[in-house]
């Protein structure tokens, strides 16, 4: 049975969510019936660990967001299905510091393993980019990319064969912000030295965006639904929770620096083709 603490963390003051998708396969040892765990609790349990969960005993001191409620999909009608969600609620960001998306990822990947074999397709994040222009006392826009440049050690040694083309969409909602921008975030990437992700070309079509069901839907989190979008293309150093965690918190930070002060969905997924910048 799943143990759900009275208190869920800090007060929610933006909300990042998460949903992973592709084909998820149970461990056979478990039985998702019978099993004393399920994502919120294993999700929970493992922020804790980590010292990423707010302490709610010390009103919300001591981490980085609080639980508000996670689960997994093993029945979608979805292409690719949803195999597992995860949503917290974070304060705001330390100055200089990005979205802490990398972490939130990896947390998510450790409870995905706990329950079983993930053949990850996809991935979707709503980033509360406005909480990086809500630091008490931060300048307009923290070098938030600058910091995420300056932590990419952990990605030098990676297997050169495990890079792979990507599309990543990013959605302002109802607001128009992240179609005008675009082409200023491609021209920033160019000027940015790291590997981590190679940006090669943007696109403002809609038939280039990356979509996924079910949608973030959801108006009190974003302004949604899903309207206008950028999409760019490139090449990720690895497809993994990990490399996907510091892309999202990368292009929120990008995004950031040029006035977007609005939540973003990212949608990510393999792409093999690539489209001329700016069509």
């Amino acid at each position: 049975m799943s143990i759900r603490p009275a208190s869920i963390g800090i007060r929610p003051t933006s909300t990042m969510f998460a949903a992973l998708y592709g084909e998820l396969t149970l461990h056979p040892w478990r039985d998702p019936v019978t099993a004393e765990s399920d994502a919120y609790s294993l999700f929970y349990a493992r922020s804790a660990a980590l010292g990423w969960l707010a302490d709610s005993r010390e009103n919300g001191v001591g981490g980085t967001w609080g639980m508000n409620d996670a689960g997994q999909d093993l029945v979608s009608g979805s292409q690719p299905p949803r195999a597992a969600w995860f949503q917290v609620s974070i304060d705001s960001i330390p100055v200089g510091r990005p979205l802490p998306v990398q972490a939130f990822l990896a947390c998510a990947d450790d409870v995905v393993e706990r329950i079983g074999t993930l053949r990850l397709q996809a991935v979707q994040v709503l980033l509360p980019v406005e909480s990086l222009n809500a630091s008490a006392g931060a300048p307009l826009h923290p070098d938030a990319v600058g910091t995420l440049v300056g932590e990419i050690g952990w990605f030098v040694d990676c297997n050169p064969h495990l890079s792979t083309s990507v599309r990543v969409t990013l959605d302002s909602g109802q607001d128009s912000s992240i179609r005008s921008v675009a082409p200023a975030m491609f021209q920033r990437m160019q000027e940015i030295r790291q590997d981590v992700f190679v940006c090669d070309s943007f696109s403002l079509k809609d038939d280039d965006a990356v979509v996924l069901q079910p949608a973030i839907t959801d108006s009190p989190l974003w302004l949604g639904s899903a309207q206008h979008h950028a999409t760019f293309h490139g090449t990720l150093v690895e497809w993994s929770l990990d490399a996907l965690g510091w892309l999202a918190a990368f292009l929120s930070s990008v995004s950031s620096e040029h006035g977007v002060s609005t939540p973003l969905v990212l949608s990510v997924n393999r792409s093999e083709g690539s489209v001329s910048s700016g069509n």
